[in-house]
């Protein structure tokens, strides 16, 4: 397994495979996506060789992101192949819930175990004016479907925004009472470009921990290739309810993921400087070579990030890296 000079094991991984979005979000793509030439994401061989390389380094998980991933036309040949690696036995997806109701079902069908969707309010005119458009009816549809389908683990990201949606905590959380989703508070973090919204819209979601236990909810035992959101149960619920802080002193300590963008670069931090170009190496006949350069590369993962310090290295917006 994967190990940094710190001692963390890592057996997670989070795959971009394109970093194009079709919202605006206001905490993250305000002004829409921008690019100045066509990318050349990473194809799927490529994808095949990466994931080969990781998982023979002990990462059973795979997260697959975007930007917005659905906007791949092979998202489901992509899906198949992270399921079929040998030594792959969990494949995720996070997604804003483009079409999501006309797609999940193929997802499911091709192996997808866990899903991610984002919905920052249950108020359709307050999601329009986070994302910059009203999803809520084919958000809700498709979660109706996923719930119905193999997909064992259906969770939803919430950005917590204080200008926004924060005085709708309660009408979230009531959302789980008879649905057995896991409903995660995110806390805003500052990137190169939304230093003044971040200032604005910024709350501490350890503010949800202590509402929640203060509330008879308890806390989750966190599993071994689990995210970083502390989860938390209740008896009368049959949902959860968790949080994830970046900006908490012990985020860093526990850290168990590796990030591979939508270009072939591999990032140990999604706010470190800049990543680690696997592209030459993601060829036929070069996978010892992979693992070496893999292995080398580790040596370098920082103990912590800088957030506190208003350093988001060279993160300028979320879509980059999916989060």
């Amino acid at each position: 397994m994967l190990q940094d000079p710190q001692g963390r094991k890592f057996s997670y991984l989070r795959l971009s495979i394109t970093d194009l979005c079709n919202y605006r979000c206001n905490y993250c793509l305000p002004n829409g996506y921008k690019c100045d030439s066509k990318p050349d994401y990473l194809s799927l061989d490529e994808i095949k060789l990466v994931v080969a390389s990781f998982a023979r380094h002990g990462i059973n998980k795979v997260r697959i992101t975007g930007g917005e991933p659905s906007l791949r036309r092979d998202l489901p040949e992509i899906i198949t192949a992270v399921k079929n690696t040998p030594g792959i036995e969990k494949v995720a997806l996070t997604t804003n819930a483009h079409q999501l109701d006309r797609k999940v079902q193929q997802w499911a069908d091709c192996g997808l175990d866990a899903i991610n969707i984002s919905c920052d309010s249950l108020d359709a005119r307050m999601m329009k004016a986070v994302i910059g458009r009203d999803n809520l009816a084919e958000m809700m549809a498709g979660i109706d479907i996923a719930l119905k389908s193999s997909i064992k683990q259906i969770k939803i990201n919430t950005v917590l925004l204080k200008k926004y949606n924060y005085k709708q905590l309660d009408q979230l959380i009531d959302w789980v009472k008879d649905t057995p989703i896991s409903l995660r508070f995110i806390e805003l973090m500052q990137t190169v470009d939304n230093k003044e919204y971040f200032e604005s819209n910024h709350v501490s979601a350890e503010e949800i921990g202590k509402r929640l236990e203060d509330t008879g909810w308890a806390q989750i035992l966190r599993g071994k290739n689990a995210g970083p959101a502390k989860e938390f149960c209740h008896p009368e619920y049959d949902g959860h309810v968790g949080f994830i802080a970046p900006y908490s002193n012990d985020f860093c300590g526990s850290c168990n993921r590796l990030r591979i963008s939508s270009v072939g670069k591999l990032h140990l931090c999604l706010f470190g400087e800049s990543g680690y170009s696997l592209r030459d190496l993601l060829v036929k006949g070069r996978e010892t070579e992979l693992d070496q350069f893999i292995e080398n590369v580790l040596k370098d993962k920082p103990d912590t990030h800088f957030l506190h310090e208003g350093i988001s290295g060279g993160t300028t917006d979320l879509a980059m890296l999916g989060g």
